[in-house]
């Protein structure tokens, strides 16, 4: 460890920390998209209807049983070809961060949604509101507040996820690191650092998601 140089992650800083904050950037959108698409999905699952339920759980299958890098590719590639013109990485990686995401929001509000007691949606039903009034004002509020230690737990395994946008040549935490380390020949430091910056991150997050269940619970 005597050849250990902190003094090239303090001269790296600022170009460290925007990458830190394209990671976080890129998780806080991807979480909002993803749970509001997925919420839909979930919806579109429950509604009784076939065809929209059977094509939510197509998606839903499709999705979950491809790896995410290989969804970058494609949204990386085939999003220009729909628009007729390029978007860039970042917005290319944060339409496959949401659609992928979608997927596994769908299933845990999903579960949210069937733990609300069916004598609640039967309630709202007998003064009148209509499906979607039921699941607005009685269903969601109640499967989101049962399903937030969870969907946080799965916005930090995103924010992880977030070191692949390497593969469309977006300079995240992960990457920046990379430079810096081929730049400078330090890869132990840097690598150490990046690691130590994502543990910090996401044990924090782990420790709000306990906190969450324990006030929950009580």
């Amino acid at each position: 460890m005597g050849d250990f140089d902190f003094g090239v992650i303090l001269n790296n800083l600022p170009f460290l920390w925007q990458g830190l904050q394209l990671s976080l950037w890129l998780t806080f959108l991807a979480v909002l998209g993803g749970i509001a698409l997925g919420t839909l999905l979930a919806l579109a699952r429950l509604s009784g209807i076939k065809p929209l339920a059977f094509l939510a759980a197509a998606y839903v299958n499709l999705i979950r049983s491809v790896p995410l890098i290989l969804v970058i590719f494609w949204f990386y590639f085939l999003v220009p070809l729909a628009v007729g013109r390029p978007i860039g990485g970042f917005y290319s990686a944060l339409i496959a961060f949401v659609m992928f995401e979608a997927a596994y929001y769908s299933e845990i509000m999903r579960a949210g949604i069937q733990s609300v007691r069916t004598g609640q949606v039967h309630a709202g039903q007998a003064t009148g509101l209509g499906y979607w009034q039921v699941q607005r004002y009685i269903v969601l509020p109640q499967a989101f507040r049962n399903m937030i230690p969870i969907l946080v737990t799965q916005g930090i395994i995103l924010f992880q996820d977030t070191s692949l946008v390497f593969v469309v040549s977006l300079r995240d935490l992960m990457t920046a690191s990379s430079i810096v380390a081929r730049t400078e020949g330090r890869l132990v430091e840097m690598y150490l650092f990046a690691a130590l910056v994502y543990f910090v991150i996401c044990f924090a997050g782990s420790l709000f998601v306990r906190r969450l269940q324990t006030r929950m619970t009580t």
